[in-house]
């Protein structure tokens, strides 16, 4: 009988854990599902609010993808952490009806010092609660990891601050904690993810090998221009965004010029046993960045890795051959070289080049003006609430109490700038939409005259 009710226990046990819902991994975000009218808002501290990498993903976007119209929001703060965005949450994200927010906070939640394991605790917390405030206003959050301390930089700085020898020496692996405890939560979350951290730290052990006093972080937390190329380039290739801005295809057989395209349209192919001519009505843009980012253009091969357009032509003479478009001579190039393939994204004189450079422009004085300037107002509005809990802290401390009133005296009428910043960048995003747009043009390859 006890060994009748032993085999029944068993079994009813056996059937109890089977019928317990069993552990169901998630899969990470894979791509972003862009629509016209998506928002994406960009969360973060002060290397967010400098206003560059956010520009030059901008710049990607408003020439990879003319005829989307996002709207592309800066949620950058300098100092913020993670308890300063949950405070200004409901304003400056929830209340633009994001479909993705992207996240670059942990620089200040680490205190600038060695792992201690309260600070993290407190990061982690807090960032777990924004991410459940990005759920519940129906966006899917990016987590990104933060940036790169360079100890380098640092020590080659006037001695002194606020960072002890132990601090310098371990922050910038404290930040890499962090960075593997937020690519197990998106993981785990099924969020974006993307890499800053490790793009950063490696190209400047590559380019130290050259040069011991290389630095992207001069002042060895704010990357400059053409470390947020590299952190710009880090979110296209980890979001699988698209990598190839048109290829065109032309192979002379049997006396005939025949063509294929990927996100470009021929028309008026015409053509003889040593040149040919065609229209081209190419979907997008080169992706092209202001002349102070063209170092990172370079450290990261931009141009071939994230913004290919390239022309193939097959089956001309032995030679060297021009290449012109509407008329203008933009290169020469051999019957090889154009057989292997001609990057037309790398010819500064060609007008899709002059054009993507019209639209980065475009988009460096929106972000310097008004995109800075309605940043700036939630400056004020931090420094307000971090003020307000100073004084809650200690209420009897009258220095304290004086700056929260003349941080008070500050914020009258922020609604209204904040609006009027948004106009004046929403005008220049309008003259963006009205440079973007791809135009036909006329190519024509002939060899040169001898």
């Amino acid at each position: 009988m006890k060994a009748w009710t032993v085999a029944l226990s068993l079994s009813l046990a056996g059937i109890a854990a089977a019928e317990e819902p069993a552990y169901v991994p998630r899969a990470p975000l894979a791509k972003l599902d862009l629509h016209d009218g998506d928002t994406i808002v960009f969360l973060g501290d002060s290397i967010t609010h400098q206003c560059l990498y956010t520009q030059y993903v901008e710049d990607y976007f408003y020439t990879r993808f003319p005829k989307m119209r996002l709207r592309l929001h800066n949620a950058g703060v300098g100092g913020s952490r993670a308890w300063d965005a949950l405070l200004r949450f409901d304003q400056d994200v929830a209340a633009y009806k994001p479909k993705y927010v992207t996240v670059l906070l942990g620089m200040n939640d680490g205190k600038y010092a060695e792992y201690l394991d309260d600070v993290f605790t407190s990061y982690s917390t807090e960032m777990n609660r924004l991410l459940e405030k990005i759920d519940a206003c129906g966006a899917t959050a990016v987590l990104m990891t933060p940036t790169m301390f360079d100890a380098r930089a640092k020590r080659m700085q006037q001695p002194g601050g606020f960072m002890g020898p132990k601090a310098v020496t371990f922050y910038n692996s404290t930040l890499a904690y962090y960075g593997a405890w937020l690519r197990d939560t998106a993981s785990e979350r099924g969020l974006g993810f993307v890499d800053m951290w490790g793009p950063l730290n490696q190209t400047t052990l590559h380019e130290r090998r050259k040069d011991p006093a290389f630095t992207l972080i001069k002042d060895s937390v704010h990357p400059g221009a053409p470390g947020h190329v590299i952190m710009a380039a880090a979110m296209i290739e980890d979001l699988n965004l698209p990598q190839i801005v048109s290829e065109m295809k032309f192979t002379l057989q049997d006396k005939k010029w025949t063509s294929t395209a990927e996100s470009a349209e021929i028309t008026s192919l015409d053509g003889t046993a040593d040149g040919l001519s065609f229209t081209s009505l190419e979907n997008a843009l080169p992706w092209v960045l202001p002349e102070d980012a063209q170092p990172g253009v370079r450290l990261t091969d931009l141009g071939q890795k994230f913004s290919r357009q390239t022309l193939t032509v097959s089956g001309l003479p032995t030679g060297t051959y021009t290449v012109s478009i509407d008329g203008a001579e933009v290169t020469r190039a051999t019957g090889e070289e154009l057989q292997a393939g001609l990057p037309l994204q790398a010819l500064t004189k060609a007008p899709q080049y002059q054009q993507a450079a019209q639209v980065a422009e475009l988009n460096k004085r929106r972000n310097e003006g008004p995109v800075k300037n309605l940043r700036n107002e939630w400056v004020n509005f931090q420094q307000l609430k971090f003020l307000q809990s100073q004084v809650e802290k200690n209420p009897a401390d009258e220095a304290e109490k004086q700056r929260l009133a003349d941080a008070e005296k500050k914020m009258p009428g922020m609604d209204e700038r904040v609006k009027a910043a948004e106009a004046a960048a929403q005008a220049i995003e309008d003259d963006i939409f009205k440079t973007n747009q791809p135009r036909q043009h006329r190519f024509e390859i002939r060899p040169v005259a001898k």
